[in-house]
């Protein structure tokens, strides 16, 4: 399947491909997974997502045609939303850095696929040049540590959003060992930026650990294995069926 603009997001090309973002659904809960795939839940479009699209737009230089296709950003005079005001604050943050602006001056959402473990993969990169870097754009709360409810321990905001296996994903499809830069700014009142870049220890380490999984989850795709329920997914509390009584005190334990 050939890969464009139009078509990357679509249903067609979910199935046929994993991204970096599928593979962190199934890494979470493979039959919510599934569910999304089939079109039996959709995800949720917050807020914060779209502040960080309406700046990859606007580095994207599709920033009118971002607005036009999202009205709901504007007030009803035809004025920004206070966050959206906020975005553009973020983008002059981060245009005044000429070290920021080296790192998002590449090739924008460029479109490349290729196989990891025998598993089609495909990848869309905010700023890539060729032979120099792979770059991803990042907007944020913040860069502190986020709390992670599973393991119950604060974790850096890269593992905990699983930018590292983002990371693994786009260096094995576009094949080059191309330094993975992190181009983050904040959502703070003043604006933090940084340039952060992903050492290739982690990216080999977070690379075996997909080798070993993606395949797995492609085998639930072609319906060849049962994806397992997490329990605790916005999906498996949704289709949740009761079995038993059970003693209060294993609630939340």
């Amino acid at each position: 399947m050939l890969l464009n603009e139009s078509n990357y997001f679509s249903p067609e090309a979910e199935m046929h491909y994993m991204g970096s973002t599928q593979y962190k659904r199934f890494s979470v809960c493979e039959a919510g997974a599934m569910a999304m795939l089939r079109g039996e839940c959709e995800q949720t479009t917050s807020t914060a997502m779209m502040v960080g699209s309406y700046v990859d737009a606007h580095f994207s230089e599709n920033l009118d045609l971002f607005k036009s296709q999202h009205p709901e950003i504007l007030k009803r005079d035809g004025s920004l939303k206070s966050e959206f005001e906020q975005a553009n604050a973020i983008i002059q943050r981060i245009e005044s850095d000429p070290m920021m602006m080296y790192y998002l001056s590449g090739r924008h959402q460029v479109i490349l696929t290729g196989t990891i473990a025998g598993v089609p993969f495909k990848i869309k990169i905010d700023s890539y040049k060729p032979g120099d870097f792979i770059c991803d754009q990042k907007i944020m709360r913040s860069f502190e540590p986020v709390w992670n409810d599973e393991l119950r321990i604060k974790q850096n905001f890269v593992e905990a959003w699983m930018y590292d296996y983002q990371a693994a994903i786009y260096a094995a499809v576009e094949g080059n060992h191309l330094p993975f830069i992190i181009a983050g700014a904040t959502k703070e009142p003043t604006t933090n930026i940084e340039l952060m870049e992903i050492p290739w220890e982690v990216i080999d380490d977070r690379l075996a650990m997909i080798e070993h999984f993606a395949p797995h989850f492609q085998m639930i795709k072609m319906g060849l294995e049962e994806p397992k329920r997490c329990g605790h997914c916005n999906y498996c509390l949704s289709t949740k069926v009761l079995g038993q009584v059970i003693d209060y005190r294993e609630v939340g334990a």
